[in-house]
């Protein structure tokens, strides 16, 4: 017997069970009479085994009851079967959809708003791409993504899922050239000099040097409480980073852009095991490095003097922006993060957000 919360479906065998036991028949001289295996007989009886048209014959040959009886039983037991089994993913589903941030994917317009559970059930099974959402979690690999965030937490993960499955869609409509890490490597001095641009241009030209490595850079809003930054995988033959505009300071932006290229070059995607703190840690060295090599950096702090000028100084002779510069100095501890001279750092605007403002400034 199967059963849910609406529905109850008895096997067909059961019935086959009732005239064993009545007739003192046993399975073993049953299957002989059947002309089948003993196996087939038990799992004729425990519903694992459809009944056949063809065994509805032999039934009505050694019971002596209807091909049709048992055909109907079938076909009863199957319908009602599928609805349990409907139901109970359904229900299954639903605690697992309690876990992704569903709201806030329906109001970036991820997902469609649907008023009933089962609605939402199935919105959230197309925007992963799956029969069932039970499928993510026991098939979805976290150590696959390599991504930079600041805390590590059950929310975090099913919001780093829907955020990474975006970023995959998102970027099957970007064209890229064959992934080539060498060509990676040479450029990334290019890429660094964009920094100083204006963030309402550089995106363009990012994506297209990223392209031409054979990345797809999609850049998507953040998530509340996935304390996500970027993120990086391999979808098919390209390699997906993802970045969000968290706090949309420049300075985080650039380093964790250069901290998810330091995961490719590194060589930390696909990793069986997922990334360790070693990992992450030789990312972070890495953007640093980029972005301001130590020996430079090392100079600068000798001196002990970091006043606006001097790390304006600074920044204009090493083409970094002055926020990346305040920002690696609150990091190592030179200067407190509730310091005046916040004023340096600079927000960078979202595509979407550029758009609008350039908008703003024409009316």
């Amino acid at each position: 017997m199967y059963t849910s919360k609406s529905f109850i479906a008895t096997p067909p065998g059961a019935t086959v069970k009732e005239q064993l036991e009545n007739r003192r028949i046993s399975q073993k001289e049953f299957a002989l009479r059947m002309g089948m295996t003993e196996k087939h007989i038990s799992n004729l009886i425990n519903g694992k085994e459809h009944l056949t048209p063809d065994v509805a014959e032999k039934l009505e040959m050694v019971l002596g009851i209807p091909s049709g009886f048992w055909n109907k039983l079938e076909a009863i037991f199957r319908e009602k079967f599928a609805k349990i089994k409907i139901e109970n993913e359904a229900d299954d589903d639903a605690s697992i959809l309690k876990l992704f941030p569903a709201s806030e994917m329906i109001n970036l317009g991820w997902i469609r708003k649907s008023a009933s559970l089962m609605g939402k059930i199935i919105e959230m099974r197309k925007f992963f791409e799956v029969a069932r959402l039970r499928i993510i979690v026991d098939e979805t690999r976290l150590s696959c993504i390599a991504c930079r965030r600041l805390s590590m937490t059950e929310k975090c993960d099913y919001a780093l899922l829907a955020w990474a499955q975006k970023a995959k869609i998102e970027a099957r409509s970007i064209d890229v050239g064959a992934v080539n890490l060498t060509v990676l490597n040479e450029k990334l001095s290019q890429i660094r000099s964009l920094n100083t641009k204006d963030p309402a241009t550089f995106c363009s030209e990012l994506k297209s040097i990223l392209a031409g490595c054979g990345i797809a850079l999609v850049i998507l809003p953040h998530i509340k409480g996935s304390f996500l930054h970027g993120a990086t995988f391999y979808d098919g033959k390209k390699i997906v980073i993802g970045l969000t505009f968290r706090g949309k300071d420049a300075d985080k932006f650039w380093f964790s852009l250069f901290h998810e290229l330091g995961h490719v070059l590194l060589g930390h995607l696909n990793k069986p095991d997922g990334l360790t703190d070693e990992d992450e840690k030789k990312a972070d060295d890495f953007a640093k490095e980029i972005l301001i090599p130590s020996t430079i950096f090392n100079a600068f702090t000798a001196a002990n003097v970091f006043s606006a000028s001097t790390i304006k100084e600074f920044a204009k002779t090493n083409n970094i922006l002055c926020g990346i510069v305040l920002g690696r100095l609150q990091k190592e501890g030179f200067v407190p993060y509730n310091s005046r001279l916040n004023c340096l750092k600079t927000k960078i605007l979202s595509e979407s957000e550029n758009i609008q403002s350039k908008q703003n400034a024409s009316e």
